[in-house]
């Protein structure tokens, strides 16, 4: 459904440094500069980038946004959560952990980038 997805951030070699460790948990490899300043990671799916906002403003988070990571098991889930903690990410919502609704059982971790963005690493659970 998506080609892409790119955020803002205040500081990119900052965001890269957390975004190569949470990815690099899920089995992405790290971002590659581009000569404009941007960061991008490439996968068979989609893009994921990031850059500092073209207006010149400072990057924000979305209120209500979240950005989703498909994590192959909670094991994986866990280990995109540490690797955020270890390198400048923040926790919020809840612990990692399993959550029932509409889309059946999942696991989620959240956290907030460098840049307050926030993002999830989702298992599915059979």
């Amino acid at each position: 459904m998506f080609s892409h997805i790119m955020i803002g951030a205040n500081d990119v070699a900052e965001s890269k440094k957390f975004y190569d460790a949470v990815l690099g948990a899920l089995g992405h490899k790290p971002g590659v500069m581009d000569d404009n300043g941007r960061c991008f990671y490439f996968t068979d799916s989609g893009i994921f980038a990031l850059t500092k906002p073209i207006d010149g403003a400072a990057a924000s988070c979305g209120n209500g946004s979240t950005i989703g990571f498909a994590a192959n098991d909670t094991a994986t889930a866990d280990a995109w959560h540490a690797a955020g903690l270890e390198n400048g990410g923040v926790t919020c919502e809840d612990p990692p952990g399993v959550r029932e609704g509409a889309a059946g059982k999942l696991y989620l971790a959240y956290l907030r980038d460098p840049s307050g963005n926030k993002i999830c690493a989702l298992h599915r659970v059979a």
